[in-house]
């Protein structure tokens, strides 16, 4: 795996405590929104949807500290829209870094080469950017309806790790994905030099303007064991080894939404990153009033069966890893041999 020594134990550490207090609801990882604009209008995403007075509110500094104050989960990824087009954002990193959060800024990367020239950031081991590549060229740029672009995120890359920054990936596959273009793709991200890789299947959420080509539960297991059966020891993945093996339909985990909690222009969502059913005027109004039991697989909710989407169950497998010695053993395991 590819996480740093020092997130790895504040991840630990963070964990066992909540643990020890009893808490069976508690977050891991905020998504903070600071804006809903973007300089992309891809297919299988809704933020860019809204109707242009929303697209041109966002987020004071202020504000967003507040969330991560609220929260108090050690990792804030803050994704959008597209996180390099609010204003302050070189502002809202500085001051999470000294909080000593773990920041993933989740970028189309079309910005970063030309913010990285200007020396808008500085290289922090609190800091990472994790780049928007859904596979090779041909793919990437037809994800994002946008030729060019893989081209322009290469570049960041490159610049971003030439100043000495964390780089990590994130992919979304959906259904069609050539497995061996994903391996080769794997490959490719491994040749730049990029710490680790983040993947998740597609989702079919009502925003998203296509809604054909999101994987359901068993095109998913189908596509992940073919991707990762005979995975490449040099792989490095920013995730959970269970949470890989629960895409290749080795395990059968319940989604904990309250994982993954994200904080907008509008509050906090209920009940997840991608379901928009209320919202919360509070952290604490989020946890203890939302109903759980209406969301998730054994609910019976048709909008959860096929949903195995990180931001629903990457903190599931991160909790099954401290909360079981099972867990802990196939999560070792999969790291000491690099097999999943």
């Amino acid at each position: 795996m590819s996480v740093p020594l020092s997130q790895m134990v504040a991840v630990t550490s963070y964990v066992i405590k909540q643990k020890l207090k009893r808490r069976k609801r508690y977050p891991l990882v905020l998504m903070l929104e600071p804006l809903f604009k973007c300089n992309l209008a891809c297919a299988g995403c809704g933020k860019i949807q809204y109707p242009a007075h929303i697209l041109k509110k966002r987020l004071t500094v202020e504000q967003c500290l507040k969330a991560v104050e609220e929260c108090g989960a050690p990792i804030v990824s803050i994704p959008g829209g597209e996180p390099l087009l609010y204003p302050e954002i070189e502002e809202l990193v500085e001051e999470l870094v000294k909080l000593k959060k773990y920041v993933y800024l989740c970028t189309n990367a079309i910005l970063l080469k030309k913010k990285l020239e200007e020396g808008r950031f500085k290289p922090s081991k609190y800091l990472s950017f994790s780049i928007h590549m859904d596979g090779l060229q041909e793919e990437h740029d037809e994800a994002v309806c946008r030729d060019g672009v893989y081209d322009q995120a290469v570049d960041g890359i490159r610049e971003a790790l030439k100043r000495g920054f964390r780089v990590t990936t994130n992919t979304t596959l959906f259904d069609g994905a050539d497995p061996r273009r994903v391996r080769k793709f794997f490959d490719e991200m491994m040749d730049l030099g990029v710490e680790g890789m983040m993947v998740s299947p597609g989702y079919s959420y009502s925003k998203a303007p296509d809604r054909e080509h999101f994987l359901q539960k068993d095109k998913t297991n189908r596509l992940f064991s073919d991707i990762l059966s005979n995975k490449k020891r040099g792989w490095r993945f920013n995730q959970s080894p269970l949470f890989l093996q629960f895409l290749m339909g080795k395990h059968d985990y319940e989604c904990t939404p309250w994982g993954n909690p994200t904080f907008n222009i509008f509050g906090w969502q209920r009940p997840c990153y991608l379901l928009q059913e209320g919202y919360a005027h509070s952290f604490q109004d989020l946890i203890e009033n939302t109903s759980w039991e209406s969301y998730g697989k054994a609910s019976g909710n048709p909008k959860c069966q096929d949903c195995m989407v990180h931001c629903g169950f990457e903190a599931t497998a991160v909790d099954k890893t401290f909360g079981t010695w099972k867990g802990l053993k196939d999560s070792a395991v999969a790291v000491i041999t690099g097999k999943l």
